[in-house]
């Protein structure tokens, strides 16, 4: 049961040293009751101390992590239901899986399309997270060969998916050191697979039909010392799915139950591509912290990581690109100057444009907080002040020798202050990006 303010307050060193940034340490232990600190913010808690309050500082949804270096992993930690109560910091973690059933030849050409499968929206690169290696031979020799390879050919995180704990251990002899997920205990084998999490400090998932096996099952674990818990309920069902999800959440949230306080994993296979998206975004959207899909097909696997980067990104961090002068094309000292805001979104919609007319041209962007124009207008963040500057700051008068600078036809009551500040003269572009191909061939001199 979660320890009170007082009672945590009681285990802290109360010198009131403001270390951990608080005015006291009554104030931080209030913190800590209500999910709002952490633990190591304070540099003089005991070691007694630390363990007593470990449940007590804890997310109601434990932080797991996969993988190292560059490629780890983290999925949980979450405090909400709803990403308008705060921010969600750590996104649903996507495996492709491989069946150690495959050829030689077909395993190796999977593993490298799992590799190279990235994408690029607005600005943000985005690549598949992790492997999971699927015992479908049912034989150790078979996962073992298959893992052989994947590990010459990936540094991607692991999920080891196997029901028999022989051939679990035979597979982290090989590879405990990138910190993989077993996948997974079952009432059967449970005692083994415990022992192997706790002796390689792997994360272990845990199967179990509905939530009373999975609550049985996760106390189970906890009692022989597992830590670092994930937990599939094994839905039938997309709406037995959405239900357990979401339970999970809010037994965790709402009601602090920290028996089933960590992430779920989700499989999803074996359908047509339009259920595959369908069933994944649910997940992502209520409430999974990993998904395995069985697809490499990009029309499946965009609109999954798409979601998940929408869902994802800061609603108070806009998403935003360098301010700075982008050239399309050959440009030289006659070709058109643009200029526009540094909100990510913008800058995508109106860079294909510019590449569309075919027209080699400068795009001035500046600095206006990840708003959007008629929003950094509104907001005086795009004004003719800051439009100067940023011409000035770029130098662009060595870049073009016409003085000419066409603004977005939304501000296009800033053109005289633009013209009087910056000693340019102000051409009023577009007011839609799908204009600016036929306002650079038609209108442009």
């Amino acid at each position: 049961m979660a320890l009170s303010g007082l009672d945590i307050y009681k285990l802290l060193p109360k010198t009131n040293c403001k270390k951990c940034g608080s005015p006291t340490c009554l104030a931080f232990a209030m913190k800590l009751a209500m999910k709002k600190a952490s633990l190591d913010q304070c540099p003089d808690v005991t070691e007694e101390a630390k363990k007593a309050l470990s449940e007590a500082s804890r997310p109601p949804i434990a932080t797991i992590a996969f993988g190292e270096g560059d490629n780890k992993i983290e999925t949980g930690g979450e405090t909400v239901l709803f990403r308008h109560e705060k921010t969600f910091y750590h996104q649903t973690a996507i495996a492709i899986s491989v069946e150690d059933t495959l050829s030689d030849a077909d395993l190796i050409e999977r593993v490298k399309a799992i590799e190279e499968l990235s994408f690029e929206r607005v600005g943000q690169h985005i690549a598949i997270d992790m492997i999971a290696l699927v015992n479908s031979s049912n034989s150790s020799e078979k996962f073992i060969g298959a893992l052989d390879k994947i590990l010459a050919d990936s540094k991607k995180a692991l999920i080891l998916a196997s029901d028999n704990a022989k051939t679990i251990e035979e597979a982290l002899k090989k590879c405990a050191d990138k910190k993989p997920l077993i996948y997974a205990a079952n009432a059967g084998n449970l005692k083994e697979m415990a022992q192997l999490a706790k002796s390689h400090k792997a994360a272990l998932a845990l199967k179990a039909k509905g939530l009373e096996g999975l609550d049985k099952l996760a106390k189970e674990a906890a009692r022989l010392g597992v830590e670092s818990i994930v937990l599939d309920p094994e839905p039938a069902t997309l709406n037995d799915a959405l239900n357990d999800f979401t339970q999970v959440r809010r037994l965790s949230l709402k009601k602090n139950y920290r028996i089933v306080g960590y992430p779920i994993i989700a499989f999803v296979r074996g359908k047509d591509k339009y259920s595959l998206v369908q069933e994944a975004c649910t997940y992502i959207v209520k409430y999974a912290g990993l998904i395995v899909v069985d697809s490499l097909d990009k029309e499946v696997l965009l609109p999954i990581v798409t979601l998940r980067q929408n869902i994802y990104t800061d609603p108070q961090k806009p998403v935003t690109v360098e301010p700075k002068l982008y050239a399309f094309g050959p440009v030289d000292e006659n070709s058109p100057l643009m200029v526009t805001t540094n909100f990510s979104l913008t800058f995508y919609t109106v860079s294909p444009e510019i590449e569309a007319s075919k027209n080699a041209a400068y795009l001035l962007v500046t600095d206006s907080e990840g708003m959007s124009v008629l929003t950094a207008w509104a907001a005086e963040k795009f004004t003719p002040e800051i439009i100067t500057e940023t011409i000035k700051k770029f130098e662009v008068e060595k870049a073009v020798s016409h003085k000419k600078i066409i603004i977005p036809g939304y501000v296009s009551v800033i053109s005289g202050k633009l013209e009087d500040t910056s000693g340019w003269k102000v051409l009023v572009g577009p007011k839609e990006a799908s204009g600016i191909p036929k306002y650079l061939k038609e209108t442009w001199q």
